[in-house]
């Protein structure tokens, strides 16, 4: 079987989602709260306890420090992020070597996307039965779920076999190629900071970002209407990736990270990649790194736009914990077959830590 028809056959078999609106036409004509659908209201907002001010932030990570192999400063930074990893999970990084330019363009390829009459996004990237590809919907599986206030435009930079540049827009004319730039740069960062992870592990070097080298990435264009309703832009959950970088498009914040029992907003720093551990990298560290819980909340007054990239391991390899972290009797997590876990996460709503929890092993 030749690379191009493997390609088809994963992404047929990895799976799609149920069709629901379109959230941004939806938006236009449901200016009130009376007149938003049910299935998007979430009275049981007001319950949650939000902290507010600067009294907890994310820890800050600086790459290049990072990266500054034998240097006290490198050692001191290497030791900052195996702690943001294993306390909060979550991290904000600073001169991390994505261009400027490719940063840019990005946020401009997909600006001038959504920008588009919805006639025009349907025609040029409309997802296919059986795919989470193009501008949808993810993880709805039943008529009866809530559903998020939010569009998405999604599609797999990588692998070769998994990528489909068919699908990928061809307005604004300059969409594929940041894109590709893009992706591209950000996966030599996520490599960098699996290396580094790897090691404060004390696993073999490439042992950990080997299982990432050839991975899956997924790159989410995620577009949250403003409204006044009790609504969320993504339900609570936790990514069931190994590792996110999200790219801030405009400032507007809506990102909260559930810490202690609470939200906590999040507000990216200029310049800067907010990264977060997923429930892969849980599972790989057998519970050492940590994944968090996550929302986005929908501003009142203007659209909040962001972009992320997901990195999964190689779709051929096992995802449970490396056998250098399991003592004795203490591996806390089974083994799955990664292209079977892809297929349960894109099979599964968004619902807190559940999906993580289906993969422990039980006493």
């Amino acid at each position: 079987m030749g690379m191009g028809e493997e390609g088809k056959q994963r992404r047929t078999q990895l799976g799609g989602s149920l069709p629901v609106p379109n959230v941004q036409s939806l938006a236009a004509s449901c200016t009130s709260p009376s007149t938003v659908p049910d299935r998007y209201l979430r009275p049981d907002l007001d319950g949650h306890v939000v902290v507010h001010g600067d009294a907890e932030q994310l820890p800050v990570i600086d790459l290049a420090v990072l990266l500054g192999e034998g240097r006290p400063s490198s050692r001191d930074e290497a030791a900052k992020l195996r702690s943001a990893c294993e306390d909060w999970g979550f991290f904000q990084l600073v001169n991390h070597g994505v261009g400027e330019e490719a940063v840019e363009s990005m946020k401009a390829a997909m600006e001038g996307f959504f920008s588009q009459p919805l006639e025009e996004k349907m025609g040029s990237s409309e997802q296919r039965a059986g795919s989470i590809e193009g501008y949808g919907q993810a993880f709805v599986v039943s008529d009866e779920q809530k559903l998020d206030w939010g569009d998405m435009l999604f599609f797999y930079a990588q692998p070769p076999d998994l990528k489909n540049t068919r699908l990928w827009p061809s307005h604004p004319p300059t969409f594929r190629s940041a894109l590709e730039k893009y992706s591209m740069e950000v996966k030599k960062v996520a490599l960098s900071l699996l290396r580094q992870l790897g090691g404060e592990l004390g696993l073999e070097a490439e042992e950990l970002t080997g299982l990432f080298q050839e991975g899956v990435q997924g790159v989410r264009m995620n577009y949250y209407p403003h409204h006044t309703g009790r609504l969320l832009g993504i339900s609570p959950h936790s990514d069931a990736v190994g590792l996110t970088l999200l790219l801030q498009v405009n400032p507007v914040q809506g990102l909260q990270i559930r810490r202690a029992g609470r939200w906590i907003p999040v507000c990216p720093m200029p310049g800067a990649l907010v990264v977060n551990v997923g429930d892969v990298l849980q599972i790989l560290s057998n519970g050492q790194y940590k994944s968090i819980e996550h929302r986005v909340i929908i501003n009142a007054e203007k659209e909040r736009l962001s972009i992320a990239a997901f990195h999964s391991p190689n779709l051929d390899c096992l995802i449970g914990p490396l056998p250098e972290l399991v003592k004795e009797g203490e591996q806390r997590y089974n083994t799955l077959r990664s292209e079977d876990y892809a297929r349960l996460v894109i099979s599964s709503k968004l619902d807190g830590k559940n999906l993580l929890d289906s993969m422990k092993v039980r006493a």
